[in-house]
């Protein structure tokens, strides 16, 4: 069996935060999801669980940070192309984050934006030409 993944995210509003993933492509997983918590589908490996602030303290006592203030993590998508990493950067924008929170990083072979979800957590998109990395020295 492959690896999965699933990124447990606290949000302050469950419908605001589902409606998001939704519109960057994600699906919602009824059987894992109810009134304080929704999984989101976003590849046969990744997940994103939506959890509002009672069922996250429900896991930890650890205080929840605001993301737009502090960040702990950068959380990292591939994408198929330079063309995909605008789309889903885009997606995102108009569904209510924020573009480009991050640096845009352009190396030719490599290319990568970001954005925020409603919460302030941080998505990179990136794409990649293994073919066309340089050598290292």
């Amino acid at each position: 069996m492959s690896k999965q993944i699933f990124v447990n995210l606290p949000v302050k509003n469950l419908k605001r935060s589902k409606a998001f993933y939704e519109a960057i492509g994600a699906v919602n997983n009824p059987a894992f999801s109810d009134e304080t918590a929704a999984c989101m589908v976003i590849s046969d490996a990744i997940y994103a669980m939506l959890l509002t602030h009672e069922k996250w303290r429900q896991f930890t006592s650890k205080r929840i940070v605001d993301a737009h203030a502090e960040a702990q993590v950068l959380l990292c998508l591939s994408a198929d192309s330079r063309e995909e990493v605008s789309s889903l950067v885009d997606r995102a924008s108009g569904a209510g984050g924020k573009a480009d929170p991050t640096p845009v990083q352009d190396f030719g072979f490599m290319y990568g934006r970001s954005f925020e979800d409603p919460d302030g957590h941080i998505w990179e998109v990136m794409w990649m030409d293994p073919n066309a990395v340089p050598p290292h020295a």
